[in-house]
């Protein structure tokens, strides 16, 4: 299938969604080209956004419905450095693209918390991990999370793009990110149930792309 296909296919399954095509099309160009270049994605989120965070990641570092091969160069680099175990790791590791989910840091995330401040928990680790070029997502349902939109004021500075899934009339997420899905839902766990599939085929288009 082609990028395009897996759009398609999901405004067919989901056509609630038809309305925002565009956005979601223009995230993913966003996201392709911060992998392109070489540059990594910071996702975010509370409750169940932390969860989809967390999923996020588990789709784009490893195989998704493709299987992402190591390539040959790479193989023999393995197998020279590790004999036996390089031939093991050759045969079994996946490519990846760069993500780090920030909901999975709770050393950090609970000293951050009792030292200084709780709500710039992801602030701060878009300030340590963040580069420019880097992209930072943030999944907010109403768009107001607080420590969201300092995630997100710290990544521009820092000169990242950031994109947003939300819900409802996007919230302040909605108006500060460079791009932002807003999907067409009131109640929390409706909005929830849109998302997943949103990112779920942001993550087969980009394999698609890159592998």
């Amino acid at each position: 299938m082609s990028e395009m296909s897996y759009l398609e296919e999901l405004l067919r399954r989901y056509p609630a969604l038809e309305p925002v095509k565009g956005s979601i099309l223009e995230v993913y160009e966003i996201l392709r080209q911060c992998f392109a270049s070489g540059h990594k994605l910071l996702v975010a989120g509370n409750g169940g956004s932390a969860a989809d965070s967390e999923h996020i990641v588990g789709e784009l570092m490893k195989g998704f419905v493709k299987r992402r091969e190591v390539p040959e160069a790479m193989a023999e680099r393995l197998r020279e450095a590790g004999g036996e175990l390089g031939s093991q790791l050759a045969g079994k590791l996946q490519g990846g693209l760069p993500a780090i989910a920030l909901s999975g840091h709770p050393g950090l995330s609970t000293a951050f918390l009792n030292d200084v401040d709780g709500r710039l928990i992801y602030a701060q680790q878009v300030y340590g991990y963040g580069e420019e070029g880097d992209v930072f997502l943030g999944i907010s349902t109403s768009g107001n999370a607080d420590n969201i939109a300092y995630a997100v004021v710290t990544a521009k500075a820092k000169g990242m793009k950031t994109v947003g899934l939300t819900g409802r009339d996007g919230g302040k997420l909605a108006q500060m990110a460079d791009a932002a899905v807003i999907v067409p839902e009131k109640e929390t766990f409706q909005i929830q149930e849109l998302h997943l599939p949103v990112y779920h085929a942001l993550c087969l288009m980009l394999e698609e792309y890159f592998f």
